[in-house]
């Protein structure tokens, strides 16, 4: 009798153990399943906040541009007529031919969805660029005219990528001017990066050659290096311009990574001229836009990633190292027509 009891309570046993383990199982996949939800949520509610930040910051930049957009449409609307819409347009700097390639074929009253299609297609044609996989260092020069806030630019990018948890060397190859090398050395004190300079009249294209040695030497993620503000006529900078751009690839291979111009948004499409200018002397990469803030031509963005065929990768309001932020076609459309549309 023992002997049958037993033979019939351990198949039962198993299947319990069996049973018990299958739960656990269960309970700890269910807990990684809740675990990926709950991180989904706070990867969305991060884009969501970034989203906003950047809406909010070109809230803060088109602040000028809004105002010249209000001329036209004072009231928001449901829906705004094709002539109004144009007229705005007009108002914030777009170029004609720009409106056109937008407007062709939209309604007579047309909705905030239609015209946000047009617009964010705008950008379109700008190439994709993948930050996934960058070489170390990274090496970007930055080029422009005198004035477009060069200097200042290069500091708020170095400063938003240490904030990245990126080391950063920088190289003062504007030696055309002593007050831009100076300019350079004081932002490098302040937010602790190392720079590599020069006095002024020295050769540029060797303080880009032992910016990037020193980088591989140290182990530094990227290289940011200024150049002298030149114009499109100045035949001896932009012979100095190329020699750079050699020399950088002399020190790494492929390098230098990015050309990166500074163009000033209060010159709004003038500035398109200097652009490809430039691109026809070194090859741009990308724009970034400066002093947004100070003007009313903040619908020159549309014309200037168009016309170029450029990516937009950063605008700047402000002198402060935290005033930049990287472009987003979709929250600069969104600002727009914030102040247009009553919200959907």
């Amino acid at each position: 009798m023992f002997s049958f009891f037993k033979k019939k309570k351990e198949p039962q046993l198993e299947e319990a153990l069996l049973e018990e383990s299958s739960k656990e199982e269960q309970k700890e996949i269910n807990q990684g399943r809740l675990e990926e939800i709950q991180e989904e949520k706070i990867e969305k509610k991060d884009e969501v906040n970034q989203d906003e930040e950047k809406k909010n910051f070109f809230s803060r930049a088109l602040e000028k541009t809004f105002a010249s957009i209000k001329s036209v449409v004072p009231q928001k609307k449901e829906k705004i007529s094709f002539d109004e819409i144009e007229e705005l347009l007009i108002e914030a700097d777009v170029e004609y031919e720009i409106i056109e390639k937008a407007m062709n074929g939209l309604p007579e009253m047309i909705t905030r969805k239609q015209l946000r299609h047009r617009l964010v297609m705008l950008f379109e044609h700008a190439p994709k660029v993948d930050f996934s996989n960058l070489p170390k260092p990274y090496v970007r020069l930055i080029i422009g005219v005198n004035g477009a806030g060069k200097t200042t630019t290069i500091a708020k990018l170095a400063n938003k990528l240490k904030k990245e948890g990126k080391s950063v060397i920088l190289g003062a190859g504007d030696t055309f001017r002593a007050a831009a090398i100076e300019q350079l050395s004081s932002w490098a004190t302040k937010l602790d990066i190392p720079i590599i300079k020069t006095k002024q009249g020295h050769d540029a294209s060797a303080v880009a050659f032992d910016t990037i040695s020193s980088a591989i030497a140290r182990n530094i993620d990227n290289v940011i290096i200024d150049t002298a503000g030149r114009l499109q006529t100045q035949t001896n900078l932009n012979n100095e311009l190329k020699k750079i751009v050699k020399v950088c690839n002399k020190a790494m291979s492929d390098a230098p990574h990015q050309k990166l111009m500074i163009l000033d948004g209060t010159q709004g499409n003038s500035a398109i001229a200097q652009a490809k200018a430039f691109n026809e002397i070194v090859g741009v990469d990308g724009i970034i836009v400066t002093k947004l803030d100070g003007t009313a031509k903040g619908g020159a963005l549309f014309s200037i990633s168009n016309q170029l065929e450029l990516p937009i990768f950063y605008v700047g309001i402000g002198e402060k190292q935290d005033d930049l932020i990287e472009f987003s076609p979709d929250s600069f459309v969104d600002s727009l027509l914030d102040e247009i549309f009553i919200s959907e």
